[in-house]
């Protein structure tokens, strides 16, 4: 009798921002569904359905940071539309019409994203990665079969959910594992087209952020609230999905001071594939490659390293396959994105820059 033979480990494959919860939740989307039969029943032509279960498992995708986004009723003065600005589709402009008001209902609106992520749990769809054991546990998984669950991080993007900052730590329980304080202006912090400081209640989130083991999102915070919150937060650090303000000149990317700031905390970049965000001159659908992404990766990685640069595509985030890359026309494309850069590069990009990153940010157990 010989020993088995060990199973090859390839590498990961990650995504750092994928808002799948609200596009079930407050959209009304089933992501159990295959890709095409969603997109049947919807019928779309702008904003077009990209990401389902099926849909990232035939990908490939081994890991999502998946989002807690619960939607304001307030609107914010746009200048031009970016894809985040424009709903994924009536049910979503509805919930932004009636969207919360106040912290109640945010805290309303993430709780039953927090158990919608339960439920696929339940279901075998997905495993919700709270530590490094559950992240090596995930690794052997996937490697023994690429067609189980994908793994969930669970990332808090806009804190006003979060009631007050004693909350924070019921949020951990819960298995959240990172915060972005901001999306547009938040009681936390300025952000998005909202500039500002962080307020009184946000420097004492990013404290009890730091108590309890949060990780930092800086994506979406207003520089003043950037600078404020890296100096304030003693612990793991990352973007989920920014781009270079360099070469997409708004307030919604980083700026090259800040881009260095996160490469000396070791923090990871994730490159959002909007067209807008990626070429501002295209608008949300032209003619946009992903020649484009592998100039934001260049930039990016002169200022942090190429190992701290991966993906946070963000499609489905108010965006589709009528607004991302040429390439990009499903989620099934993901792995088309290694095309954006050097082979050296290839598989951090793809991942490995983002599981080195879990693997020294997340609790042991």
């Amino acid at each position: 009798m010989t020993d088995a033979a060990p199973i090859e480990i390839r590498a990961p494959v990650v995504d750092a921002h994928l808002d799948l919860a609200h596009n079930a939740v407050a959209a009304g989307r089933d992501l159990r569904l295959p890709l095409d039969l969603l997109r049947d029943r919807e019928a779309r032509t702008a904003e077009t359905a990209m990401v389902t279960w099926p849909e990232l498992r035939d990908a490939g995708v081994d890991l999502v940071f998946g989002t807690l986004y619960a939607s304001p009723a307030r609107r914010v003065p746009m200048q031009p539309a970016g894809p985040e600005e424009a709903p994924a589709n009536a049910a979503a402009s509805s919930d932004r019409t009636t969207g919360y008001v106040d912290a109640e209902g945010a805290h309303a609106q993430a709780l039953a994203q927090l158990r919608w992520y339960e439920t696929m749990a339940a279901e075998g769809w997905i495993r919700i990665v709270r530590n490094r054991s559950d992240l090596g546990r995930l690794r052997r998984e996937r490697a023994a079969s690429p067609t189980g669950p994908i793994g969930v991080v669970m990332l808090m993007e806009g804190a006003d959910p979060v009631r007050t900052p004693d909350e924070v730590q019921w949020w951990w329980e819960q298995g959240v594992r990172i915060i972005g304080p901001a999306w547009q202006g938040t009681r936390y912090a300025g952000g998005t087209r909202a500039p500002g400081p962080l307020t009184a209640l946000g420097r004492d989130l990013v404290d009890a952020m730091s108590s309890v083991g949060m990780a930092l999102d800086v994506s979406h915070l207003a520089d003043e609230s950037l600078w404020q919150a890296l100096e304030l937060h003693r612990g793991a650090v990352l973007a989920s999905h920014s781009n270079a303000r360099a070469l997409t000149p708004t307030d919604r990317h980083l700026s090259d001071d800040a881009l260095r700031a996160l490469g000396e905390r070791d923090a990871v970049v994730g490159l959002v594939l909007g067209n807008a965000f990626l070429d501002a001159t295209a608008g949300r659908s032209g003619d946009v490659s992903l020649a484009r992404v592998g100039e934001h990766f260049e930039h990016v990685r002169t200022l942090v390293g190429a190992h701290r640069v991966g993906i946070g595509s963000d499609l489905d985030g108010g965006f589709g396959a009528e607004e991302t890359p040429v390439e990009l026309t499903r989620g099934r494309d993901f792995l088309r994105l290694a095309d954006a850069v050097d082979a050296e590069h290839r598989a951090s990009f793809l991942g490995a820059a983002w599981w080195s990153w879990l693997e020294r940010s997340l609790p042991d157990t």
